[in-house]
C-alpha cells in the first residue's frame, strides 16, 4: 500500500514553530496537530504560550484546548487521538501537519510505538510517591537511575509519573522501559513523512525563552495560575506539573518568591530546550532547518513549501 503523507515540524521550546506551521499550512492545504502535552489543556493559555484564535488564521488546529487540567493525558492518549485526527484529515483530503516540541508523543504516532500495557501494580505505585513525598523527586529518580540508567537521562526528576511508570515497568517485566522503546524505534514509519527540526543558535534561543518567559509574566501568569488554583487545581496534578505552573504555585504558597519563581522558570526552559535538541539528535530520518540561514522568514517559508511539495507529488 502506498503511504500516506505527513509533515512534522518540531525544535525547542520558542524556536519559532508556530508562524511558519501556519503559513505551511495554508500552502499545502494542511491542518495542525498540536504535538504538545501542555497546550490540550483548556484555561491554561499563557503559560502554555498557547496559539490564540486569531493566529490560526482560519487553519484548523487539533489537540488543543481538548481538556480540562485534571483530565489524564499522556502519550498513550495522545497517540489514539492523534490516530484519529490524521485518519480524519486525510478524509477531508488534507494534509496533516504535526506541530509542537513534544518528541516522545511525535515518536509514538510515526513509528506506531506499542505501549505495551502492564497490569497496574496500584499498591507499589503507591510505596513510590510515598518514597518521593518524604524524600524528594531526586531521590525516586534516583532509584530510577539505578536500574535505567537511559531513562533517567531522558526523564526529569520532576515528572514524578513517569519515573514510577518507568520503575513499574521494570518491576513488572525485568526490562528496561528504555530498552523495550528502542526496539520500537526500529520500526519503520507508515507515512511518507518530512521530519523538520528548526533550531537557532543557543545565544539566540536562550534570549527568546528569557523574553517569553517576561512576557508571560506581563499577560498574567501568576493570575492564570491563581484562577487554576481557585478552581480546584492542585500541584500534584499532571498538568499542573508543567513548566511555568509548578514553579508559580511554589511562589504562590509561600515556598519561593515570586521573583525568584520567574528565574527558576527561565533557567528549567532553556534546561527543557537542551534535553529537547538532545532527543531530536538522536532520531533518524529529520531534515534540520537552521533558521538563521535563511535571511527572512518568508524564504524559510518557501523553501518547506517547495520542499513538502515535493513530497507531496512523489506521493502522487
Amino acid at each position: 500500500m502506498k503511504k500516506k503523507p505527513l509533515i512534522i515540524l518540531t525544535g525547542p521550546t520558542a524556536v519559532g514553530k508556530t508562524q511558519l506551521s501556519i503559513g505551511l499550512a495554508k500552502a499545502i492545504n494542511g491542518e495542525i496537530i498540536s504535538a504538545d502535552s501542555m497546550q490540550v489543556y483548556r484555561k491554561m493559555d499563557i503559560g502554555t504560550a498557547k496559539i490564540k484564535p486569531e493566529e490560526m488564521q482560519g487553519v484548523k488546529h487539533y489537540l488543543v484546548d481538548e481538556l480540562e487540567p485534571w483530565e489524564e493525558f499522556n502519550v498513550a492518549v495522545f497517540k489514539e487521538r492523534c490516530q484519529k485526527y490524521i485518519d480524519e484529515i486525510y478524509a477531508k483530503g488534507k494534509v496533516p501537519i504535526l506541530v509542537g516540541g513534544t518528541g516522545f508523543y511525535i515518536q509514538a504516532v510515526l513509528y506506531a510505538v506499542d505501549f505495551e500495557q502492564t497490569e497496574a501494580d496500584t499498591a507499589y505505585r503507591e510505596e513510590l510517591a510515598a518514597f518521593a513525598k518524604q524524600n524528594g523527586n531526586e531521590a525516586l529518580h534516583q532509584k530510577l537511575q539505578e536500574v535505567d540508567e537511559a531513562s533517567a537521562k531522558a526523564i526529569h526528576p520532576n515528572n514524578v509519573k513517569r519515573v514510577i511508570r518507568a520503575l513499574e515497568y521494570y518491576k513488572q517485566t525485568g526490562q528496561k522501559i528504555s530498552e523495550h522503546n528502542e526496539m520500537q524505534q526500529q520500526k519503520e514509519a507508515n507515512y511518507n513523512f518530512r521530519y523538520y527540526v528548526l533550531s537557532l543558535p543557543r545565544e539566540i534561543l536562550y534570549q527568546r525563552i528569557n523574553e517569553r518567559v517576561d512576557n508571560m509574566r506581563q499577560e498574567g501568569l501568576v493570575e492564570e495560575v491563581q484562577e487554576l488554583l481557585r478552581q480546584g487545581c492542585t500541584k500534584d496534578m499532571v498538568s499542573m506539573q508543567g513548566l511555568g505552573y509548578k514553579e508559580i504555585i511554589d511562589a504562590l504558597e509561600g515556598r519561593d518568591t515570586l521573583e525568584h519563581a520567574f528565574e527558576k522558570i527561565k533557567q528549567e526552559t532553556r534546561h527543557f530546550a537542551k534535553r529537547q535538541f538532545t532527543w531530536f539528535r538522536r532520531e533518524r530520518d529529520v531534515t534540520w532547518i537552521e533558521k538563521d540561514k535563511f535571511a527572512t522568514q518568508e524564504e524559510l517559508l518557501q523553501y518547506c513549501i517547495t520542499d513538502c511539495k515535493n513530497l507531496l507529488q512523489e506521493g502522487d
